[in-house]
């Protein structure tokens, strides 16, 4: 029994590129097996007999595997261009993107995370004239202006925005309500809150957020609280990780951790197993936790003691800040936003008609595969401006247990998590350093500052090998 696709790709003829006789496609998958450990290699022989394209997906799990193929079907039956569906895991995605470009063979469309996206495209990997044509055969004013931005490079669009996620700031209305404290939409309103409700004599904590070194959790939190600050990674000709902004966020963030969270070594796993626990009054995580918090995922289910007859207890009594702001800046969310790219030399043509369907008539079904995780980065067209987020607001979400979002959250806070995606915020996109981005998000030097200053060290000292690490970085991507 399979349990998960990892497939890559070992050879595609040069046939995909737009032959319209038929050809034989081999497709070389690695799966899983049942035995731990163990793998196996399976060729599988495809037989075509239209033009073809070949669609690349991170998302490997088999539900969403036979829902793109469900999408696949449909653009098949209505253009005649058939699609080879090519699960790669986003861990080995740049090592496959290399390997295609090396024999001239990139396939047609990429789905890819926007970490990737400026890199590829300065690289050459990315037809970006190709893309921007879809955006604006589309409309550019159908898109979220924040993930267009994300995605530019000089100016224009180098892949196009498909979904995305702003993380969140999730605390217990209830618990705040009966204090009498405010959102905590500032550091101060934050810091207020968590020292009020922290009681560790008993078990609360008044915040549970990512500290554990070398995790991208807790680069993407402390990243939150850094660009709420006015923090920026670069302004695009040297690191800028030294300005008092990053230093003031980097203090704030591990004395807020340190003295009311749950301690170093924090992770995606414990941060949510405590809130769902019932043992803090906030937690910084993706909005993955919507569907969870209201016990519709059996892995992950609340057990907080209100839960036991109520298991959307949390997901009712639990409020929701998208954006929040320090005193050095102005209200940031950290977004994550997921585009498809065009590989250069591949059939543009069909690529683009392909993008065009999946972003359309094929465009619900895709969302629905995760809502909660998959805002919608085109939010309508032109004689329907919100008819993908409407469409986006039936979706069901859930695993084991399937229900819309608002049986559980209120229109204004799904309307508050919808806006945040108009302005997503992240490091280095905006003064085209992509590149740079990918390299940090792989030494990690901002998770490493958190672990070190909460295992003893000063704030100065880390924070000054922080920037060291950057500055490295810095040198290898910019020459």
């Amino acid at each position: 029994m399979l349990l998960s696709l990892v497939a890559v790709l070992s050879m595609i003829l040069a046939a995909c590129g737009g032959e319209t006789t038929a050809e034989t496609v081999t497709v070389t998958s690695i799966v899983e097996v049942e035995v731990p450990g163990e793998t196996v290699t399976e060729t599988v022989t495809e037989t075509v007999t239209a033009e073809t394209i070949q669609f690349w997906s991170t998302e490997t799990q088999p539900e969403r595997l036979e829902i793109t193929k469900g999408i696949i079907d449909g653009f098949t039956a209505e253009t005649g261009i058939s699609v080879i569906l090519v699960p790669v895991d986003e861990n080995g995605l740049p090592e496959s993107m290399t390997s295609a470009a090396a024999t001239g063979l990139l396939p047609e469309v990429i789905f890819h995370p926007v970490d990737f996206t400026i890199g590829w495209a300065n690289q050459g990997l990315l037809d970006t004239a190709a893309a921007a044509e879809v955006v604006e055969s589309l409309g550019a004013d159908t898109f979220q202006p924040g993930a267009l931005e994300l995605a530019a490079v000089d100016g224009s669009p180098a892949a196009v925005p498909s979904d995305g996620w702003g993380q969140l700031l999730v605390y217990r209305q209830d618990l705040f309500d009966a204090a009498g404290l405010d959102a905590p939409n500032t550091f101060e309103a934050i810091q207020a809150a968590a020292e009020a409700l922290h009681d560790p004599g008993n078990g609360f904590f008044g915040i549970t957020a990512a500290t554990k070194g070398g995790e991208v959790f807790t680069q993407q939190t402390v990243e939150h609280f850094m660009l709420a600050n006015g923090c920026e990674l670069t302004d695009g000709s040297a690191i800028t990780l030294a300005a008092p902004e990053c230093t003031e966020a980097l203090e704030f963030y591990t004395s807020l951790t340190g003295d009311f969270g749950t301690g170093a070594g924090q992770d995606v796993v414990t941060t949510r197993a405590t809130y769902f626990a019932g043992d803090a009054a906030m937690i910084i995580w993706s909005p993955f936790i919507l569907d969870e918090m209201a016990g519709l995922r059996d892995s992950a289910f609340p057990a907080c003691d209100e839960c036991a007859d109520n298991p959307a207890f949390l997901a009712e009594n639990s409020g929701l800040i998208t954006s929040f702001a320090g005193p050095s800046g102005a209200p940031a969310q950290y977004g994550q936003v997921s585009n498809l790219g065009i590989g250069t030399g591949s059939n543009t043509e069909a690529a683009k008609a392909f993008i065009e369907y999946f972003l359309s008539t094929g465009y619900l079904d895709w969302l629905s595969t995760s809502p909660e995780g998959k805002l919608p980065m085109r939010v309508g067209t032109a004689d329907n401006p919100t008819e993908f987020i409407d469409g986006w607001k039936t979706l069901e979400t859930g695993v084991d247990q399937k229900a819309q979002l608002s049986s559980f959250y209120s229109e204004e806070t799904i309307n508050d998590v919808v806006a945040g995606a108009d302005s997503f915020s992240r490091w280095g996109f905006a003064q085209n350093q992509g590149q740079l981005v990918s390299a940090v998000y792989s030494s990690l030097p901002v998770p490493g500052a958190v672990a070190a200053i909460l295992d003893g060290a000063s704030v100065d000292s880390a924070a000054a090998e922080m920037v060291s690490i950057a500055e490295e970085e810095f040198e290898l991507v910019n020459g």
